[in-house]
């Protein structure tokens, strides 16, 4: 990452927010007395000027609220507030994401915020985590990830990188502690009145987390890609600082994948999270053998640097949704996702990937409550059904390229 998408917060000092600028008024002594003859021109103007820094007040206090993000109002009971009014979807010991059995079927997610910086390549962790979500953070279409751990324990995640608004709903919706290094000026405003259970090593949300973490020597020659963390210190810490740890995420429902002989041979989705030189485009191949999408990144296949695993997710969700830059600092973007915060739109279209197979439905997420759950449904409005395993959600901005070719047409 260059200096200039240096994220504010990451690896060094938070600057401070400028309140908006005081307006004074001082106008000028005449000794000429009014002649009677209407209303004296001075007093007008002076009038005039009042309304005009009266108004100009207001209006920079209103869109200093905007930027900032509407206040959440909080409820502390986190077992009434988590994901009401939502269904079961899975049945007996299994996660709630990734439908696959196991011992901590039953734990509170961890969502890890993750960058996508070649030079930070290959990540730590991924291969372990129930779902990872991708998303542009920068208005050069740079994207962001964040992993979402229940059943896997993986030695270590990393490299952590820094918050972004658009992800703290997300992981608000799957009932997740979100761990990161710091944030936008945008994501810490939102942190720092305590809407979701975070652990960040710069102390934002109301815990000191710094011992949570640490720096990976040898990872690449630039500081910001060595914050790493063990998991286990990850729930060690969600622990100590009091945090609920039973899950209460509702879940995707979840069926058996395809027998063997009904799958195709192959197949190819291309996903346009791309830049100038192609660091971040996506690939993922269908793999008959294993029903999974082999992923590859920047031309390169993926792996895990925990284990070295291809990255190979089960499930592939493309959420379409439009994105802008933030106001305050054009330098960042905002995904219109469904946060209560700054977006006016919460649905969008949705193509799923899985089985080999190609399905169009939407995703909608209700705006007006931060911890609503993202649903993700076919074109009748009902919850797809996915194959038990991980889930890998792309977010893409309309116009972008998406391909998905089968057969003699790769």
């Amino acid at each position: 990452m260059d200096e200039q998408e240096m994220p504010q917060g990451e690896f060094g000092n938070q600057p401070s927010e400028q309140p908006p600028g005081d307006y004074f008024y001082s106008p000028k002594k005449h000794s000429k007395r009014h002649d009677g003859r209407g209303m004296n021109p001075w007093i007008i103007v002076a009038a005039g000027l009042l309304i005009v820094v009266i108004f100009g007040w207001w209006f920079l206090k209103t869109n200093e609220k905007k930027r900032q993000g509407t206040p959440i109002e909080i409820n502390n009971n986190q077992e009434e507030q988590s994901q009401r009014g939502y269904a079961i979807a899975n049945e007996g010991d299994v996660s709630p994401i990734s439908g696959l059995p196991c011992d901590n079927w039953n734990r509170r997610p961890i969502a890890v915020m993750q960058p996508s910086d070649k030079t930070a390549r290959p990540m730590a962790g991924f291969s372990d985590a129930d779902m990872v979500v991708e998303m542009p953070v920068l208005t050069n279409g740079k994207p962001r990830l964040m992993g979402v751990y229940i059943c896997g324990d993986p030695l270590e995640v990393g490299s952590i990188r820094s918050s972004r608004h658009d992800f703290i709903h997300l992981a608000k919706s799957f009932d997740a502690i979100y761990a990161h290094w710091g944030g936008s000026v945008f994501a810490l405003n939102i942190i720092d009145q305590q809407i979701i259970n975070n652990i960040d090593d710069l102390n934002h949300g109301g815990h000191a987390g710094g011992k949570c973490f640490f720096r990976k020597e040898g990872v690449s020659g630039k500081v910001e890609d060595s914050g790493y963390a063990k998991f286990e210190s990850l729930l060690d810490c969600a622990k100590e600082f009091g945090y609920r740890m039973e899950n209460n995420f509702s879940g995707y429902p979840h069926i058996n994948g395809i027998p063997f002989e009904e799958r195709i041979e192959v197949g190819n989705l291309k996903v346009g999270l791309d830049s100038a030189n192609g660091d971040y485009f996506v690939e993922y191949s269908y793999d008959k053998e294993t029903n999974t999408y082999l992923r590859s990144w920047g031309g390169q296949p993926d792996v895990d640097r925990n284990n070295g695993k291809r990255l190979a997710p089960k499930n592939i969700v493309i959420l379409i949704a439009s994105q802008e830059a933030m106001e305050e600092d054009p330098h960042y973007n905002n995904v219109q996702l469904g946060d209560p915060w700054y977006d006016d739109i919460d649905s969008g279209e949705a193509f799923f990937y899985m089985n080999g197979k190609e399905l169009r439905g939407k995703w909608r997420k209700d705006k007006s409550r931060v911890d609503s759950k993202l649903l993700l449904l076919n074109e009748n409005g009902d919850d797809i059904e996915f194959v038990p395993g991980q889930i890998w959600i792309e977010v893409l901005e309309p116009g972008r390229a998406l391909k998905w070719k089968t057969g003699d047409q790769i």
